[in-house]
């Protein structure tokens, strides 16, 4: 069954935690979800339609091609969730 997927989301969490890694920051749920959806909103989508086994093949040809944008996103959005996570 095709599909409509935003690659940059694979992308991105295919990513964090590589970049979370270097940063200190809390993984708890919330701030890892507020970390993509900060990064995300500063990258282009890029939406396209796929068969799902197709999915994880293309995510790797993308992922190079987008990986310092999508990189230099999340560290940036680390930051903005580091100085003020959205939790008690």
């Amino acid at each position: 069954m095709a599909q409509i997927k935003n690659y940059m989301e694979e992308i991105v969490f295919n990513l964090m935690q590589e970049v979370l890694d270097d940063i200190k920051v809390c993984s708890c749920e919330k701030c890892i979800l507020d970390i993509a959806a900060i990064a995300l909103n500063d990258l282009p989508p890029k939406y396209i339609v796929t068969e799902k086994g197709e999915l994880f093949s293309k995510i790797n040809a993308l992922k190079q091609q987008f990986e310092v944008d999508v990189i230099s996103a999340i560290t940036k959005a680390a930051v903005l969730v580091k100085r003020k996570p959205r939790h008690d």
